[in-house]
């Protein structure tokens, strides 16, 4: 029954549930079983929280919750479970043994859903590299080839995962973290519209980042964005709530739709076999009926003004972050509590001026204006890669000694095509459409308008239909 479980995803896990075929312990203990056999070789579940598990399955108390007794692994960046170690990548959180004070909104919505939290997942350092290697907890490493990298920043939940440990697993996304993973790992990683998912209360909904999971299948995304979406008292953006539940646009119709397609955004130098799948997904949806040409929005072509504005806000953030820091620790933090690039980036963001945020932020509300034009003007989607590279060979992304800024610059090709979404605000996803001859997944991305979720399932759905992706799983998957 454990094997069997590593290939049920959330939505069967739960009915078997439902249905009397098992009970939320046992469902816990086979997950805790995969967790113990996997995670030695790949270092995603680096706070287990198993006895706190059991209790919670067992106890009386369970939320009857469409989800009641499926177990869920928490991201150790922001969002906080209380009571559970809360590093974010920091090494000096870890010295410290930070623990986390109260629930996120994001896990008090799992938790009336009946989720139950097994533990948390590694992730870079406060979430700012393309891969998952911190030097707090060490590298995640891909069920694909153990050699790779399983993406970042949700690259602990993607590598548990891919590998069956759990169905899905929480992620977040400011600048690809959920799709980056998600194409990496062969999995389906969907960034919602800003204001979908509460972020508090540690995070606000007007910033780059928002919460979901990743998952193998398109009901799973559906189904638990269902219970994951909708506001908390306080929340500063709430994007305007779905015609119908998500789970019901699986297999809904799709229609004819009318879909832009951009191999090179001419950022960065495209892998010729992620090319080729771009391509390729184009020949498939033209296929499907839909209407398909080689088109993108007229402002990428002025992305390199964005992604100064973007540096911009970042860094500046990143000095708040090492505030932020401080206030956890309840010190000030220096230059060895946090990797050499973190630190890097700060002392950049200090020479970032008041009237340079303000300006970055302006040139935001442009570009987020000018890319919904080309929605407006009658296109339904728009198809690029997720990344431009393939999984990178651990090390190849993060940072040396000597080149501290390297981890970020190198980040930079796995996050061209997904960091001006988050700008945006608006939702895309990652589809595990293909793979390289050396046999690791490669992610093709779709993006729709604002608030069109449902447009992105449904044809995540139809998609799903022809590959059937799910049926292919990682060589590490029990």
């Amino acid at each position: 029954m454990v094997d069997e479980l590593a290939r049920t995803d959330a939505v069967g896990q739960a009915e078997l549930v439902r249905s009397g075929q098992l009970s939320p312990r046992e469902l816990v203990d086979a997950a805790i079983a995969r967790i113990e056999q996997l995670d030695p070789e790949l270092n995603a579940v680096i706070h287990p929280t198993f006895d706190k598990a059991q209790a919670a399955a067992d106890s009386p108390d369970l939320p009857d919750g469409p989800f009641r007794g499926v177990p869920m692994l928490i991201k150790d960046l922001w969002p906080a479970t209380a009571g559970d170690p809360h590093h974010l990548g920091v090494k000096a959180l870890k010295a410290a043994n930070h623990i986390g004070e109260v629930d996120a909104n994001i896990v008090t919505s799992y938790r009336r859903a009946g989720f139950v939290i097994v533990g948390r997942t590694n992730t870079p350092e406060l979430g700012l590299m393309a891969t998952t290697e911190p030097q707090s907890h060490g590298p995640t490493r891909n069920p694909w080839n153990t050699d790779h990298g399983a993406g970042g920043s949700s690259g602990g939940a993607s590598a548990a995962v891919a590998s069956g440990m759990i169905p899905a697993a929480n992620a977040s996304d400011g600048g690809g973290s959920i799709r980056i993973p998600a194409a990496m790992c062969g999995l389906v990683g969907l960034k919602p519209s800003r204001g979908r998912v509460s972020m508090g209360p540690a995070q606000d909904e007007w910033s780059q980042s928002v919460q979901h999971v990743v998952s193998h299948t398109m009901r799973d995304t559906a189904a638990i964005l269902d219970v994951s979406c909708g506001r908390f008292p306080g929340d500063g953006v709430v994007a305007p709530g779905p015609d119908r539940p998500y789970i019901d646009e699986v297999g809904a119709e799709v229609g004819k739709l009318r879909i832009g397609f951009m191999v090179d955004s001419g950022r960065a130098e495209v892998h010729p076999e992620v090319a080729e799948g771009v391509r390729a997904a184009a020949a498939l949806l033209e296929s499907l009926g839909h209407s398909v040409e080689e088109a993108h929005p007229p402002v990428i072509d002025r992305l390199g003004e964005v992604t100064a504005s973007f540096s911009a806000v970042w860094a500046a953030g990143a000095v708040r972050q090492l505030e932020r820091l401080g206030e956890m620790l309840g010190r000030e933090v220096g230059p060895d509590d946090v990797e050499p690039g973190t630190w890097m980036m700060a002392q950049r963001g200090r020479d970032v001026s008041g009237a340079d945020v303000v300006k970055a932020q302006e040139a935001q509300h442009v570009f987020r204006r000018d890319m919904a034009s080309w929605w407006a003007e009658g296109w339904d989607l728009l198809l690029t890669p997720t990344t431009a590279e393939p999984p990178p060979v651990i090390g190849d992304v993060s940072s040396r000694p000597d080149e501290p800024y390297r981890g970020m610059q190198r980040s930079v090709p796995f996050a061209v095509y997904t960091s001006m979404f988050n700008t945006t605000g608006q939702p895309a996803i990652s589809l595990p459409l293909g793979r390289t001859s050396a046999g690791l997944p490669i992610g093709t991305q779709l993006v729709a308008d604002y608030g069109r979720e449902d447009l992105l399932i449904r044809i995540g759905a139809q998609l799903e239909a022809e590959v059937r992706w799910a049926d292919t799983r990682a060589p590490l998957h029990l």
